[in-house]
Order: C-alpha cells, then structure tokens, then sequence
C-alpha cells in the first residue's frame, strides 16, 4: 500500500508537472498572440493613417485637375474667340483689297503647276484644288471649301456669296 501510494504521488507530480509546463506554454502563446493583436492594431491604425492621407490628396489633385480644367476651357473660349477676331479682320482685309488685284481666274491656265490666283507653285505640300464653278487650278489658300460639292476659288465663292464676305 504504501508503494502504491508512492507510486500515485509521484505519478500526481508527474502530471501536476506537465500540468504547470503546458500551462507556462499557454501562457507564452497568450502572450505572443497579445503581441501580434497590439502589431496588428498598430499596422491597422497606420494604415487608416495613409488612406485618410491617401484621400486627402487624391481629393486635392481632383480639384487641382478640375481648376486646371477651368482654366484650358477658358484658354479654348479665349482662343475661339481670338479666331473669330482673326477671321473677320481678314475678311475685312480681303474685302479691302478685292478690287486691287481680281484677274478672273483661266479655265485652262497657261502653266498648270501654279496656281491662278496667287501663282504658287503646287508642291508636296501646296495641293491643287480645281474651281467647281470656273474649273481654275488654286491652292488651299486661294479656295473655299463648300461642303458636299467641293471646293471653289475664293473670287466666285465671292461673287456666288456676296453676304458670305
């Protein structure tokens, strides 16, 4: 009997020892797992940090973007604007010196590599238009453009659309 109880005490020891060690491991696995939860909490709140930042300033380069918006929409208005200025002073310029210089326009021109209005020479890059109404030879310049029927001299655009001047 006494054995026996010898036996069960140490056998009680025994398991009161891996009792205390798996109770230090939990304890030491509790402690680790705090320590990753504070890290986490840590990251989630620098994380919160930098998007907040983040969507501060995408919220302040929308609004850069859309004055600077603003500001190339009204550079455009300016610019048509100037365009229509322009145009009209040349109009009036052209109405000016209409009657200086307005030799009518050949149908068959003596030298077909110029232009009969201006007397250009026709290039690469200075392409010939025919006059639907005289059939002259013109350049870009010296003809305008009337939609579905073509292109036609600037001296009978004018005399075919006196308002048009």
């Amino acid at each position: 009997l006494p054995q026996r109880l010898a036996a069960l005490a140490t056998a009680a020891q025994k398991e009161a020892r891996q009792s205390r060690q798996q109770l230090q491991a939990q304890r030491q696995e509790v402690a680790q797992l705090q320590e990753q939860l504070s890290r986490a909490r840590q990251d989630g709140e620098r994380w919160a940090l930098a998007l907040q930042r983040a969507q501060r300033e995408a919220l302040e380069r929308e609004a850069m973007r859309g004055a600077e918006q603003a500001r190339q929409q009204e550079l455009i208005r300016d610019m048509k604007g100037r365009l229509l200025e322009l145009l009209r002073e040349k109009d009036a310029l052209w109405q000016k010196t209409e009657g200086i210089d307005t030799p009518m326009p050949s149908p068959a021109a003596r030298d077909a590599g110029l232009c009969a209005r201006c007397h250009k020479d026709f290039r690469l890059l200075s392409r010939r238009y025919n006059c639907r109404l005289c059939q002259g030879k013109v350049c870009h310049a010296c003809s305008v453009d009337v939609g579905k029927q073509g292109r036609c001299c600037l001296l009978c655009y004018q005399q075919r659309h006196p308002q048009a001047t």
